[in-house]
């Protein structure tokens, strides 16, 4: 049996650390479009033009990438709450403790995880 409790605390933690880096990369794309509008020049022919449009391109992908990785994490926590934590949504096999550890917000047991890749 999966002990829920040390899970819930992980998936808690993951989930206040992903707030935090969310809150973080919104702030700091809001910088960097701040600036960018800012400029009396246009990224074309702005010297620094290509290190704004990286910045705010990796921010962007930083800032969808964590908001898929929250979304995850409330669906462990839901599946927790419901009963249905450390079970495979596909066959409804149990999930190896070890892989919870490793990934603890993952729906599939390893089988269904790598079919889905």
């Amino acid at each position: 049996m999966v002990d829920v409790a040390h899970f819930r605390a992980i998936l808690e933690g993951e989930r206040d650390r992903k707030h935090a880096l969310l809150k973080a990369l919104r702030q700091d794309i809001g910088s960097v479009s701040a600036a960018r509008e800012n400029s009396n020049v246009d990224d074309e022919h702005d010297p620094e033009g290509s290190t704004i449009a990286f910045e705010l391109s990796q921010a962007t992908a930083l800032l969808e990438q964590s908001r898929a990785g929250l979304e995850q994490i409330e669906g462990a926590l839901e599946r927790i709450s419901d009963g249905s934590y450390g079970f495979c949504a596909v066959c409804g096999a149990a999930i190896p403790e070890g892989r919870l550890e490793a990934r603890p917000w993952t729906p599939f047991c390893i089988g269904h995880a790598s079919a889905r890749s």
